[in-house]
């Protein structure tokens, strides 16, 4: 290139400062130009403003009067995109502080550069070695910078301003942290290996490079006091090189680097987004929570039992359900189990004394009984398992009473029973407050309980000679099978006022059958009789009942299972459920839909609160997330400054700062995630925390994963928007300082 045309060109360039309103001048009026092979030296005190000529020059600050020429093409226009390139093209920098990535090795180092320009990782190994060896560091070539000697880290930032290949390179103080003999050997190998570019020099100590020098330019006051030639220099010719960016996948490598090479912070931004995360997840759980109590609190008037995976069955044809067709929907993968006459789910029972125990609950067999029993497993049919809350007060206080007690078990619709003398001898203690007590009896006590729950739910009539009889029947082991013993009083009904050897019509009618038995009169009693004749004693309260056989009063209602319940696993197998069932013809009725729910207006009230809320949560601990974040990663500015000084683009550090950010939150949800499947499934046992994730499905984790990944992009974002608020230089002085 000939001398009549400079590389680089000021004419009348000022650079000013701006501060609280006061305005200050970093140097005025200059006009300098620039060749290649020259070895320019520019010296002056300190404040006189060479460095701040040396970041103008460079393109890492900017200035406000006169025009700076690059090739002969202005640049008073760039934009933050066109300096970039600029530097990336053109420029090599060097620096007293080094700019090195201290927990980079110095071949990452070196690397660095040449990745953020678009090198394949495969491309460059070769050349980082040789520029290694040339500046004599092979042996620490694997080792951090930060564990190097001054001279050794100059050395390095020599070997990365040279490993691009631009034509000029922009020293500042590259000697002033080194001693004597340190500092002549940098500068003695900056000239050797950067001889055929522009190389300008910023430096207190001129008698350094005063060998070296083929021009030196003092400066004053912020102006060239000397511009004078020192030596001939021989002219070159600029090779310039179109620099690509810096490929996806070596993003990736940088991303995961940055993200692991400093342990310390790495845990630190872990611990953020674990607990962001977790709090958030704390937060949503509570509100699927109070959702999940209000859906419960439905009701139905015909069913007791409201359980969601609940599906009560029956023949499209209403005709008996076999035991073969129940044995093979128990066998389904997604059925839990099968309850046959689940007429008993649906009855509330009274267990008490009538005097100072009274328990309300369901019944169910005692084979069922999957939990934990304090006390002693039944041995007895009067034997039973009481299972309640473990702050009820009969339990809590007086056990052992309740233990020694004989008990009755009734519907509670039915003052009668026939399932008296129970004793309590072990309980099952549960923590939610609002679930039914559930008494576990023998099979024999149960059924009882279904044949009582049957006779409950059907209108029965009584009829002689054509009469209807308004009396109560119950069973006596007295009398024989077709036969009944009525009051004396009922002669009145009959011919010559004399009932025996008369017809007693019993009709049976419910929703699924009508059944008919025919009885003769055997016998009328009084009171003096009622005993031999019913086998009861008490006379006084039971003296207005028909008495029948026990084999008639069970042909009366038991008929079959016309209706049984389904339990299944989870509530989102009920579609598949619903197509065996139909088409296997029943007709099933789905629990989770048959509720009526009388607090609708309580759960848009629920969700309108929750979502005002979680956008407050949001807000709340997107700040806190935010400010804690910039704070750690405020130690990497000078990373990110660097970067930029090497040419890295905004787009390329926001892309890093990405996956940075985002490879720490996946690894903290992917955590949170794990201990909830443990805790879930009992491998970690922990009553908070599965109170917590219980009420959790997948639909919840991904709402979740989404909002907490929205967030860790805008904290991103505004976190690098930040950081290209000022230029280059001026975010690496603050940083550093």
């Amino acid at each position: 290139m000939s001398k009549d045309k400079p590389i680089l060109s000021l004419k009348k360039v000022s650079k000013f400062y701006y501060n609280k309103g006061l305005v200050a001048s970093g140097f005025s009026k200059i006009s300098l130009d620039f060749y290649l092979g020259e070895f320019v030296v520019i010296t002056g005190e300190s404040g006189c403003g060479k460095s701040t000529l040396l970041n103008v020059l460079s393109g890492l600050d900017t200035y406000e009067e006169g025009e700076m020429y690059i090739n002969g093409m202005e640049t008073s226009h760039y934009s933050n995109e066109e300096a970039e390139h600029y530097r990336k093209s053109y420029i090599g920098n060097i620096f007293q502080s080094f700019n090195l990535v201290s927990s980079y090795t110095v071949y990452q180092n070196i690397e660095l550069v040449l990745l953020l320009n678009g090198f394949k990782k495969k491309d460059i190994k070769n050349k980082v070695i040789e520029l290694i060896k040339e500046v004599d560091l092979y042996k620490y070539r694997n080792s951090k910078v930060s564990h190097l000697s001054g001279g050794q880290k100059q050395r390095v930032a020599i070997a990365r301003a040279l490993a691009k290949d631009v034509p000029i390179i922009i020293a500042d103080e590259p000697t002033g942290n080194l001693d004597r003999r340190s500092a002549g050997a940098i500068m003695k190998l900056l000239a050797k290996v950067a001889k055929d570019k522009l190389v300008i020099v910023v430096t207190h100590n001129y008698e350094d490079v005063e060998d070296l020098a083929t021009r030196k330019i003092e400066m004053h006051d912020g102006k060239v006091r000397e511009d004078i030639t020192i030596k001939p220099y021989e002219e070159s010719k600029a090779s310039l090189h179109e620099y690509k960016n810096i490929s996806f996948l070596n993003k990736i490598r940088l991303g995961v680097r940055n993200t692991f090479n400093l342990p310390m912070k790495f845990i630190l931004l872990l611990m953020v987004f674990l607990l962001i995360t977790f709090a958030f997840l704390g937060i949503y759980s509570s509100f699927r929570k109070a959702e999940y109590e209000e859906n419960k609190n439905g009701y139905n008037y015909y069913f007791s039992d409201l359980s969601d995976e609940r599906i009560v069955i029956k023949k499209s044809d209403n005709s008996v359900i076999t035991n073969e067709e129940l044995d093979k929907i128990s066998k389904l993968d997604y059925v839990k189990s099968v309850v046959k006459d689940d007429i008993i789910l649906d009855t509330t029972y009274s267990l008490t004394d009538d005097n100072t125990f009274w328990f309300y609950g369901n019944v169910k067999s005692i084979r069922e009984l999957k939990s934990n029993i304090e006390g002693q497993k039944p041995i007895n049919d009067n034997e039973i398992i009481l299972e309640t809350n473990k702050n009820n007060y009969y339990v809590s206080t007086l056990k052992d009473k309740l233990k020694e007690t004989k008990l009755s078990l009734r519907n509670t619709d039915n003052v009668s029973s026939s399932n008296k003398d129970l004793k309590v001898t072990g309980f099952v203690l549960k923590d939610n407050e609002y679930d039914n007590d559930i008494f576990y009896v023998s099979d024999d006590v149960l059924e009882k309980i279904k044949i009582n729950s049957y006779e409950n739910y059907s209108k029965v009539t009584i009829t002689l000679n054509n009469q209807k009889v308004d009396l109560l029947y119950s069973a006596s082991d007295k009398v024989p099978k077709g036969k009944a013993v009525v009051p004396y009083e009922l002669n009145v009904m009959c011919k010559y006022s004399w009932c025996k050897n008369n017809i007693l019509n019993i009709n049976v009618k419910n929703i699924y059958y009508e059944n008919n038995i025919d009885l003769e009169i055997s016998d009328m009693y009084l009171k003096y009789n009622f005993e031999h004749l019913t086998g009861v004693k008490d006379y006084e309260n039971n003296n207005s009942i028909i008495y029948i056989s026990k084999e008639d009063y069970l042909s009366l209602f038991n008929m079959g299972t016309y209706q049984s319940s389904i339990y299944l696993k989870d509530v989102k197998d009920i579609p598949e459920a619903k197509c065996y069932l139909e088409s296997n013809g029943f007709k099933p009725l789905f629990i989770k839909d048959a509720k009526i729910n009388y607090s609708n207006g309580v759960l848009e009230v629920i969700k309108i609160f929750k979502l005002i809320v979680m956008t407050i949560i949001f807000i709340v601990l997107f700040f806190i997330a935010y400010f804690v974040i910039r704070l750690i990663e405020k130690s990497r500015n000078v990373y990110y400054a660097t970067l930029r000084i090497l040419g890295a683009t905004k787009k390329v550090l926001k892309n890093l700062i990405n996956i940075e950010l985002f490879l720490i939150y996946h690894i903290a949800f992917a955590l949170i995630l794990g201990l909830c499947i443990l805790v879930k499934n009992n491998i970690i046992v922990n009553n908070n925390l599965y109170d917590m994730v219980k009420y959790l499905g997948i639909k919840d984790y991904i709402f979740v994963y989404v909002i907490c990944f929205v967030m860790s992009i805008i904290i991103s974002f505004r976190y690098s928007r930040k950081l290209f608020n000022s230029s280059a230089m001026k975010t690496y002085r603050e940083e550093a300082e």
